[in-house]
């Protein structure tokens, strides 16, 4: 392995242990907003502020203060934005010309009650990063397909349940996937349709089982279906020849695929939490079959 490819892994692996740590301190993962807009623009905290400058506001940060009302319906003025990022920001719904903010690239909303996902979804067709933590949405809309060049999406609710559309399959850009705290359906078959994902994230999901049919993942690294009801993995886990990192803590795995020796790059297994940690011969019959695998168990 190439020393390039070692550090591409490691760094991989500290963001997971970020992501995890948020998760066991039930603390949001705040979306990295700073990386996204014209780099050393001005990142406003006012929307009054914003507003009055109009063109040229390409980041607008609005956190833990209530934005009034008859200021958040105009801004679909502020052409030029680029980010937006709502943390605790005390509103619900979205002004009704949204979708004319098409420069946007990324929105992240933490904390704040939306019912539905911005009008005219699919308007906003140069998206990259999309997160919402803590809204009361319950299904994703359809139009979610029509972005195109959507990289990360990250959703986490309140133990409510998700409806995801078909139409998954068509982002044909996104890398990351992140559901966590919401009930998805027991097979939730949209999430392993999306050919291009390298880390997908399914934490408290409620989820039973997975796809039998898992060619669609063929470029997945990172896969963490931890605090589910899952009882066995598909033997078609095979098919996803690059991953890395498999973690499946706090499930109800008995036993694992014998197929799962094909993955020869699986470098992280983890089975802490689950009746096949404690049956020291299946976990010696994975070491044998996974011999450069670092396995985790009770």
């Amino acid at each position: 392995m190439y020393f390039s490819e070692i550090i591409m892994k490691f760094l991989r692996f500290a963001f997971l242990l970020f992501f995890l740590r948020g998760v066991a301190q039930n603390k949001p993962v705040l979306g990295p907003y700073e990386n996204y807009g014209p780099f050393g623009s001005m990142v406003y905290t006012n929307i009054k502020e914003a507003l009055e400058v109009g063109q040229g506001v390409y980041r607008l940060n609005l956190s833990y203060t209530p934005i009034p009302p008859k200021l958040w319906v105009k801004l679909s003025k502020l052409k030029d934005l680029q980010v937006l990022n709502l943390q605790t920001a005390s509103v619900d719904q979205w002004p009704a010309d949204f979708g004319k903010l098409y420069n946007m690239v990324f929105l992240g909303s933490y904390n704040n009650s939306f019912l539905t996902f911005p009008p005219d979804l699919g308007k906003l067709s140069n998206l990259m990063y999309l997160e919402f933590m803590g809204s009361k949405i319950d299904s994703v809309p359809s139009e979610i397909g029509w972005l195109q060049r959507l990289k990360t999406f990250k959703f986490a609710g309140a133990d409510d349940t998700l409806k995801l559309p078909s139409s998954f399959k068509y982002l044909k850009s996104l890398r990351e996937l992140v559901f966590e705290n919401v009930i998805l359906d027991s097979l939730p078959t949209p999430v392993f349709s999306v050919s291009s994902l390298q880390f997908l994230v399914l934490v408290h999901c409620n989820i039973q089982s997975l796809p039998e049919e898992m060619r669609t993942l063929p470029q997945l690294e990172t896969l963490i279906l931890d605090f589910n009801k899952l009882t066995v993995l598909p033997r078609s886990i095979y098919n996803c020849k690059k991953l890395y990192y498999l973690s499946l803590k706090n499930n109800q795995i008995t036993k694992i695929p014998d197929t799962i020796c094909l993955l020869k790059g699986l470098g992280k297994l983890d089975l802490r939490g689950n009746p096949i940690s404690a049956n020291k011969d299946a976990i010696e019959e994975l070491k044998i079959l996974l011999p450069g695998c670092e396995i985790f168990c009770d």
